[in-house]
């Protein structure tokens, strides 16, 4: 994959270099002792998100046509560092699986086939049609409805067992909710949310 290489004292002096906004790009910094009266020499790959979301795209159409769905097609976006891809095809309910777990799968493959390559995880957002938004949208009604009724009730809920993703979602919408206090309990990946009231 294609990178800037840069050199320096310090990574500021590194970043201070860079014609590139902070969110348009991943940097691997490799540090190295110089000899007996030299000092400290940083060296660093920049890569462009715009590569990184191409690689990702070219990777996923090999992997699709594997799985025999060969005509998926992408729209990608990279907003505030993170690449949004999302995928459209004649199996879309394949793609993503039993609870999307075919679609956290495509994503977490996608991101390690990135790490294997420039040794940095990027901020990757896989869907498939929308499918992320309308389980959002339905995490974030259930959230809200429950925390109405422990409101109302007094009493403690647990959620069901959700990814980190979804924790941070229901724990989002219900920042603002007065009476209440989210918190996740448990190990992954059987964590959950406990909603509480407050006195």
């Amino acid at each position: 994959m294609k990178y800037e290489s840069y050199e320096g004292k310090t990574k500021e002096e590194i970043v201070a270099n860079i014609k590139l906004a902070e969110n348009e790009y991943l940097i691997y910094y490799d540090e190295k002792k110089g000899g007996l009266f030299k000092s400290l020499v940083i060296t660093a790959k920049v890569y462009k998100l715009t590569d990184v979301c191409q690689e990702i795209k070219e990777y996923l159409q090999d992997l699709l046509a594997n799985m025999n769905i060969p005509n998926a097609s992408f729209e990608t976006k990279i907003r505030d560092g993170q690449i949004l891809i999302k995928l459209y095809s004649d199996n879309n309910a394949i793609l993503i699986g039993k609870n999307g777990q075919t679609l956290s799968a495509l994503q977490n493959v996608a991101r390690q086939f990135i790490f294997n390559k420039i040794n940095l995880y990027p901020y990757l957002l896989l869907d498939v049609e929308n499918y992320k938004d309308k389980q959002r949208d339905n995490l974030e009604r259930l959230a809200k409805k429950l925390a109405v009724e422990v409101q109302r009730t007094k009493k403690e809920i647990k959620m069901e067992n959700m990814n980190s993703y979804e924790r941070r979602i229901v724990h989002n919408i219900l920042t603002d909710f007065k009476g209440i206090n989210a918190s996740s309990e448990g190990e992954e990946p059987n964590r959950h949310i406990v909603i509480s009231p407050v006195d």
